[in-house]
C-alpha cells in the first residue's frame, strides 16, 4: 500500500478546508489549463483500498514504530546544486526515527470532502514526487537537494517566571511559511523543520477579534486563557489584535515599483507566468490616482515601464506580458534602480513601496547580505518600504526574502498558485498597501504567584531584548489595514504540577505586591502611528476573569488557533505540545465557524 501522500491528506483535513470558501467564492477567474505547479485538480474519492479507515492506519503507524524502516540510496545532488540548510534538516529527520514516527500522519477520510476538494485537492493517493523516499509510516523526505534554503533557528524554550518573568517580541504579519508548508504537503513532502514558523501559520488565517473604532488607536488587544489541548495541567494565553480598516473613501494614493526577477531560474510555470497573472490581479485593485513602474533584473537591471497611471491598464499589462526569463540574477542592482524610481516619484501623503517578486536567488550585485540589508534599512528611513513575494521551488532563498522584508518594513508572502495570489493581492491588498501602525512590539510580564513557567509559541526570529521595548530606535514589525496578529503562550499555573523545571532547593519565594497578586500577567504594547517617531503605549492586565474552564467553553477562534499551533508543532517535530493527528483534526474542525465568519467579513 502506498501511503506516501498521507501527510498531505492530514494537512487538508486539519487546516486547509476552512479557506475553501474564501479562495473560491472570492474569485471570478478560472485558472487556465497551464495552472502552475502546486495546483491540484479535483479527483474522485479514493477507493477503500487507497483511503483506509483511520483505525487501520493507526495500527499501521504503530507497526511502523517498531518495524525497521527500509532505506534508500540517495541520488547524488548535481554539482551545481545550491547550498542550503536542507541537508542538515534532512539528515536530522532521517536520523531521529522517534520524531519522524510522530510526524507521520495517518491517512484520513475527510469529514467534509467537498470542503477540501473545493480547495482543488484530491482524496486520491498519488505517487510521491521523483527524487523522494517514503519514510516512517508515510512521511516523505527528499533524497535530493531542492535548492530551497531557510534560516536556522532554535525553538523557544520554557522559561521560569521566577528568574525570567518578561517576554518581549516584535509582531509578524508574514504568511510565507504557511503557503510553503501547504505546497510541500500537497506534493507529498515533509517540509524542513526550519520552514515551519508557527507564528506565520497562525497569522495566515483571519480571526474575529474586536476591531478598533478609529485610526487614532489602530488596534486593541483581545485576550483569552484556556486549557492547553495537549496538557491538562497547562493553559494557553491567546493575545490577538485586529488592525483598523480605513473607509474606502480615505484610501491614499500609491506609488508602486514592481521589481521583477526575470533571470533564467524564473523560467517555470509557477514562477514568471504565475507572477504576471498575480500582478494583473493587483493592478485591478488600483485606481488612476496610483502609479506603477516595472524594473527587471536579469544579468543587468533595466526599466521595463516608467511610472505610469494605474488607469492605463492595457499599457501596464502589455509591459508585463513582454517579460521573459533568461540570464543571471543581478538582484541588488535591480533593487537600487527600483528605489531610485520610487524616490523620484515619491508621494508626500501616500504609499511608497517596492514590491519584489522573485524565486529568491541573488547572485550578482551587492553580494554581502549585511550590506544589502543596510541599503534596505536606509531606504526604509526615507519613507519607501519593501514587500517580497516568493515564487516557485528549487531556488527559494527564504532567509534572504525574510531579512529584506523585515528590514524594509514590509511583509513576505509565498505565492504557490493562482488562488494564493488572489488571497494576497486582492483579499488582503489593504494590509499590504496601507500601513496603520509601525514598530509594533509586545511585552508580557507574568506574575510568579500565579504562573511558574511559560513559553512563547513561535516568533523565534522576532525576539527582542527586554530593553528594546522602550527604545524607539529599535525596529519592529508593521501592521497593515485589517491585519490580524495572534500570539500564544503556553503557561504552567503555579501549583498545577505541570512544570518541566524543578524548583531550586534554596530558592526564596518572591512575595508579589498585594495589588497585583491575583493578576496572571500584564500586557504592554508599543506602536508608532505612520510617520511619527515617538511610540505610544497600550497596557492591559491579564486577569482570572479571562480564563475559560474548559477548551470547549473557549471561543471557536481560540480553539482553531490552538489547533494550528498543535499542527505546526507536530509537523516540525517539536519537543512540546504532543497531540495525535485525530485530536488535532477534531480541535480544528470545532473552530472552523469563527474562521468562516471572519472570512465572510473580509471577503
Amino acid at each position: 500500500m502506498d501511503l506516501r501522500i498521507t501527510v498531505g491528506a492530514a494537512a487538508l483535513a486539519l487546516i486547509l478546508a476552512p479557506l475553501g470558501y474564501q479562495l473560491y467564492s472570492s474569485t471570478a477567474l478560472t485558472p487556465p489549463k497551464d495552472e502552475p505547479v502546486g495546483a491540484r485538480t479535483t479527483g474522485a474519492p479514493a477507493p477503500e483500498s487507497e483511503a483506509p479507515a483511520i483505525s487501520r492506519l493507526q495500527e499501521q503507524d504503530a507497526r511502523a514504530k517498531t518495524e525497521p524502516t527500509p532505506t534508500a540510496t540517495p541520488t547524488p545532488a548535481p554539482a551545481e546544486a545550491v547550498v542550503s540548510s536542507e541537508p542538515r534538516q534532512a539528515r536530522k529527520m532521517a536520523a531521529d526515527s522517534g520524531a519522524m514516527n510522530d510526524m507521520a500522519a495517518p491517512a484520513v477520510e475527510l469529514a467534509k470532502p467537498s470542503a477540501a476538494e473545493s480547495m482543488g485537492f484530491s482524496n486520491t493517493v498519488v505517487a510521491a514526487p521523483s527524487g523522494s523516499v517514503a519514510v516512517y509510516g508515510g512521511a516523505v523526505a527528499p533524497t535530493q537537494l531542492s535548492g530551497d534554503s531557510f534560516a536556522s533557528f532554535d525553538e523557544s524554550p520554557v522559561k521560569l517566571v521566577s528568574t525570567d518573568p518578561v517576554s518581549t517580541f516584535s509582531i509578524d504579519v508574514d504568511t510565507a511559511s504557511y503557503s510553503y508548508v501547504r505546497r510541500m504537503l500537497e506534493d507529498g513532502m515533509v517540509p524542513p523543520p526550519d520552514a515551519v514558523r508557527i507564528e506565520e501559520m497562525l497569522n495566515y488565517f483571519p480571526y474575529d477579534y474586536a476591531a478598533p473604532e478609529s485610526a487614532a488607536m489602530p488596534f486593541k488587544p483581545s485576550i483569552g486563557i484556556y486549557p492547553a489541548p495537549w496538557s491538562a495541567k497547562n493553559q494557553i494565553v491567546q493575545i490577538g489584535i485586529k488592525g483598523y480598516v480605513p473607509p474606502a473613501t480615505s484610501k491614499s494614493a500609491a506609488n508602486l515599483v514592481f521589481l521583477i526577477d526575470t533571470s533564467g531560474s524564473m523560467d517555470a510555470p509557477d514562477k514568471l507566468p504565475l507572477l504576471k497573472r498575480a500582478f494583473g490581479l493587483l493592478l485591478d485593485q488600483l485606481s488612476s490616482d496610483d502609479t506603477v513602474a516595472i524594473v527587471t533584473y536579469a544579468g543587468s537591471a533595466g526599466v521595463a515601464l516608467e511610472p505610469t497611471s494605474a488607469g492605463e491598464k492595457s499599457t501596464i499589462l502589455a509591459s508585463l506580458d513582454r517579460l521573459a526569463a533568461g540570464g543571471s540574477t543581478a538582484g541588488a542592482d535591480g533593487i537600487e534602480l527600483a528605489y531610485q524610481l520610487a524616490e523620484e516619484h515619491k508621494l508626500t501623503d501616500g504609499t511608497n513601496r517596492v514590491i519584489l517578486a522573485t524565486d529568491g536567488d541573488f547572485n550578482v550585485g551587492i553580494s554581502d547580505p549585511d550590506d544589502l540589508e543596510d541599503f534596505i534599512k536606509t531606504q526604509r528611513q526615507s519613507g519607501i518600504s519593501l514587500s517580497v513575494l516568493g515564487f516557485g521551488r528549487g531556488n527559494l532563498d527564504d532567509a534572504t526574502m525574510q531579512a529584506l522584508a523585515q528590514n524594509g518594513n514590509g511583509n513576505a508572502s509565498y505565492i504557490s498558485n493562482f488562488k494564493e495570489a488572489r488571497k494576497v493581492l486582492v483579499s488582503e491588498v489593504g494590509g499590504t498597501l496601507q500601513t496603520i501602525a509601525q514598530d509594533v512590539k509586545i511585552q508580557v510580564e507574568f506574575n510568579p504567584a500565579m504562573v511558574s513557567e511559560y513559553r512563547l509559541i513561535g516568533y523565534e526570529t522576532r525576539a527582542l531584548n527586554r530593553e528594546d521595548f522602550n527604545n524607539d530606535a529599535v525596529d519592529a514589525g508593521d501592521i497593515g489595514a485589517g491585519h490580524t496578529v495572534t500570539a500564544l503562550y503556553e503557561i504552567t499555573p503555579a501549583g498545577s504540577g505541570g512544570g518541566l523545571v524543578d524548583p531550586l532547593r534554596y530558592e526564596n519565594e518572591q512575595a508579589p505586591s498585594a495589588n497585583t497578586s491575583d493578576e496572571i500577567g500584564f500586557l504592554k504594547m508599543r506602536y508608532k502611528l505612520p510617520g511619527e517617531q515617538v511610540s505610544q503605549l497600550i497596557e492591559q492586565s491579564i486577569t482570572p476573569d479571562l480564563v475559560y474552564d474548559t477548551i470547549e467553553d473557549a471561543p471557536t477562534e481560540m480553539r482553531f488557533a490552538a489547533s494550528v499551533a498543535a499542527f505546526g508543532q507536530k509537523l516540525k517535530g517539536s519537543q512540546y505540545g504532543a497531540m495525535d493527528w485525530d485530536a488535532i483534526r477534531s480541535l480544528s474542525q470545532s473552530g472552523r465557524g469563527a474562521i468562516r465568519t471572519a472570512i465572510g467579513r473580509n471577503s
